[in-house]
């Protein structure tokens, strides 16, 4: 008979599962996602990083395993949790099964759980912490350590080590990647569009980035509270001095709102998954688009006061995007690369480019 392991939440409630994947005790901060397919994605999304992460959709590794979808190099969360697990995936492109896939990369999975419920607690509790265990008791002690449990450090946990460029086939111009956890995608719009990139790491200086001489700057996604990076954001603010052109996603937005003065909150339960409208405010036109992010910038009376807010989400009408009246630079808080999508958005690169070769032709 397999042994029961037991998903312990912060607030005390108790949900039985199965185990697979890693064995082990693990804490982390527990969110879920709405994407129906990506779940490869999921998995190694940096930005997940300290986080155990529930699937709404009911059966998950249907498709196995393909590196080749991988956003990161491995993953970051802490745990992954589900209804049902494939455990035997058809598809001509899979290498292996989910359940090899956890246990090489040391995350902790629990099955067999009722998801449904579980995401409606978190809807109506917010984000919290949890613990799988063997044995749901845990103790006070161990609940009140439990509570206490904070992702700290978080974009230098999943940051590049080191400098690294990739050639695009018909370069035409330089883009530096500033990594705080970057999704691989991110590169590979920009390398489909002519662009060499060279991704530098979160701890890289304004000066260092501009000795690179990059036509543009791109700020990626990554984990954690953004107001968090002081080092990051005062050497943006520095950045953004020089004038460079610059496109931020996900906490690349954040960070560059907090630059310019604005300031972030952290929302309830954040927006996860491949469903969120949002509304462009200019043309009134909505897109769907995938998300992952627990902060939002915030717009009532902290907004910077050289940005424009240019896309809003429909589900509760927080900042999805800004746009800066004073410098070459934009900013969007979802994902316009977004695998497995939706696509609808990609033309914001394409903005991006535009905004570069405006740069080179004032300099000409």
């Amino acid at each position: 008979m397999e042994q029961a392991r037991y998903l312990i939440l912060e607030d005390g409630r108790v949900f039985k599962g199965k185990p697979f994947g890693a064995s082990g005790q693990v804490t982390g901060e527990i969110v879920f996602t709405t994407a129906m397919t990506g779940y490869l994605e999921t998995l190694t999304d940096p930005s997940y990083y300290g986080q155990m992460v529930v699937q709404t959709f009911p059966l998950i590794g249907n498709y196995g395993v393909i590196p080749e979808d991988f956003e990161g190099a491995a993953p970051a969360l802490k745990a992954y949790i589900v209804r049902n697990w494939c455990q035997e995936p058809s598809n001509f492109r899979s290498e292996e099964d989910l359940d090899a896939f956890l246990l090489s990369a040391n995350v902790v999975g629990l099955w067999d759980v009722d998801t449904r419920e579980l995401v409606k607690i978190i809807r109506e509790r917010g984000v919290m912490n949890a613990v799988i265990a063997d044995s749901p008791d845990l103790g006070e002690r161990a609940l009140q350590e439990l509570r206490a449990y904070r992702i700290e450090r978080a974009v230098e946990q999943v940051s590049c080590g080191a400098e690294r460029t990739q050639r695009a086939e018909d370069g035409k111009r330089s883009v530096v990647l500033w990594d705080f956890g970057a999704k691989r995608n991110i590169a590979r719009e920009l390398l489909r569009r002519g662009c060499d990139v060279t991704s530098v790491p979160a701890g890289a200086t304004a000066a260092e980035i501009l000795a690179l001489r990059p036509d543009g700057v791109m700020l990626s996604n990554g984990p954690g509270d953004p107001a968090e990076n002081t080092g990051i954001i005062r050497e943006l603010g520095r950045l953004c001095e020089a004038r460079v052109p610059i496109f931020g996603i996900c906490l690349g937005h954040q960070l560059l709102a907090l630059a310019q003065g604005g300031r972030t909150m952290k929302l309830k339960y954040g927006h996860r998954g491949a469903n969120q409208p949002v509304q462009e405010r200019g043309t009134k036109r909505v897109y769907i688009t995938s998300q992952n992010h627990g902060y939002a910038v915030m717009t009532q009376d902290a907004l910077p006061k050289n940005a424009v807010v240019s896309f809003t989400n429909l589900n509760d009408d927080t900042c999805e995007g800004l746009d800066y009246t004073d410098l070459p630079a934009f900013s969007v808080q979802f994902h316009p690369e977004a695998c497995a999508g939706p696509l609808d958005t990609r033309f914001l690169f394409d903005r991006f480019i535009r905004l570069m070769e405006a740069a080179q032709s004032a300099r000409a």
